[in-house]
């Protein structure tokens, strides 16, 4: 045989590097997209926005997702359950989880803010600054607006909480005709695979958006322009630090049993994406995926559980307020008392279920609670040059905190396989092929 006949088979250099970079678990692939990122932002400076296409595509297939996932997903959660009083048993179960949790998160934030002081000494009472407050919802408004006048249009227009109530309201109706709603189920059913396989591909991408996106936010606000604010920063990554590691690790020993450290290493995936995505929502693909294939939560409770909590739980932005909302009142000399951090913190948490699970949107909830106790709007000014840096942390508590009230939820409901949660992350995958495996046999 002549050495031209083997040639051909034998891999390239370039393949070989190819085929160990697939061998890297996914989550390392993104913390090394995200850190390649880094540097490129701050060695291209402003031109590397032109970067930021490859994160904006990125952000847009999982976009592209989320509706029908959340929407189908709802549906086979629904009718899977049969038991109409058990769904509703676990939909009060999420609704006090969450709410609990998201008061508790807020609390958090204004001890961090009350110790470390962030705005004392800007002494800011004789500056104007400019910034178009946006029209936060009221509580009412909110409630009135959860049932869609046209839920086609709040398919068409991502409005989640609305497609919520549908999807479980059409799932109940689809439980309750009996045997003429079977060949629904199997039609949502099927899609729901469809989209579960297809959010198995678009994540195969997130290395590369984490990359264009922090190579984006490096160069958009480099080093010096968070120096001046860099105390608030830290109060809010410390702040949400402390309710994850803590908080979250404290809940999962005492109400589920089960070891922190377990479940922090299958949802470092989802937990990279939310840092670098910023959305709640578009972080739902990779938070279903940790959830069933690394958590070892049964499915009829991660899709029904998530994408609730992706709408009504926002502990990290209830946190946020918490800090910037002293950050503003520090900043401008204003003294609060205590019934305004009571106020603060029954306002945030109410909020929080309004809020959208999308990039800046804490932006919007911070004007309300500044306007409900009397702080000036200027200071959301402040908070909008960094805003995008404290978003990336508190999205990874919102998310983080979905994920918690799944396994608690489904250990509760023992609907959590216990030896897959406590098996590590390559044995994880393994059970979740085989269990899908069997479940399509």
């Amino acid at each position: 045989m002549t050495k031209s006949s083997s040639s051909p088979h034998r891999p390239s250099a370039l393949g070989k590097m190819w085929a160990a970079w697939m061998a890297v678990p996914l989550w390392l692939q993104i913390l090394i997209g995200m850190l390649l990122g880094i540097a490129a932002g701050l060695a291209l400076g402003e031109q590397a926005i032109v970067l930021k296409p490859i994160g904006t595509l990125f952000v847009n297939t999982i976009k592209m997702l989320i509706v029908p996932l959340v929407f189908c997903s709802l549906i086979v959660g629904v009718t899977s359950m049969q038991d109409t009083a058990r769904m509703g048993r676990i939909g009060f179960k999420s609704f006090a989880f969450y709410l609990g949790t998201t008061s508790i998160a807020i609390t958090v934030g204004l001890a961090v803010g009350y110790v470390m002081q962030p705005g004392a000494g800007l002494s800011l009472q004789g500056v104007e600054l400019v910034q178009e407050a946006k029209h936060a919802p009221s509580v009412m408004e909110t409630l009135i607006g959860i049932v869609p006048t046209n839920p086609i249009a709040a398919l068409a227009n991502g409005q989640i909480l609305q497609v919520i109530v549908f999807a479980v309201a059409l799932g109940i109706a689809l439980v309750l005709i009996g045997d003429h709603g079977k060949p629904a189920i199997k039609v949502f059913e099927s899609l729901a695979e469809a989209m579960y396989k297809l959010t198995d591909l678009v994540m195969k991408l997130a290395p590369y958006g984490v990359f264009g996106l922090m190579a984006w936010v490096a160069g958009e606000y480099g080093v010096d322009m968070l120096l001046p604010l860099i105390k608030v920063i830290l109060a809010v990554y410390i702040g949400c630090f402390l309710h994850v590691v803590g908080f979250y690790s404290l809940v999962l020993k005492v109400f589920a049993g089960l070891n922190p450290v377990h479940f922090f290493k299958g949802i470092s995936n989802a937990m990279a994406v939310a840092f670098t995505t910023s959305s709640s929502a578009g972080t739902l693909p990779a938070s279903m995926k940790c959830a069933s294939e690394y958590l070892g939560v049964n499915k009829k409770i991660s899709s029904f559980v998530l994408p609730l909590g992706t709408t009504i739980n926002m502990d990290g932005t209830a946190l946020y307020q918490g800090v910037t909302a002293l950050f503003v009142a520090q900043a401008f000399g204003i003294d609060l008392t205590w019934v305004d951090y009571l106020t603060i913190i029954l306002t945030a948490t109410l909020a929080s279920i309004g809020t959208a699970g999308v990039p800046g949107a804490g932006l919007v909830m911070l004007t309300l609670v500044l306007t409900t106790v009397g702080l000036p709007l200027e200071g959301v000014a402040l908070i909008a040059g960094i805003d995008r840096i404290l978003d990336m942390a508190r999205t990874v508590v919102n998310v983080s905190g979905d994920l918690v009230a799944t396994t608690v939820i489904a250990k509760s409901e023992d609907e959590l396989d216990e030896v897959h949660y406590n098996a590590d992350m390559q044995e994880s995958a393994l059970i979740a092929e085989q269990n899908a495996q069997a479940a399509q046999a």
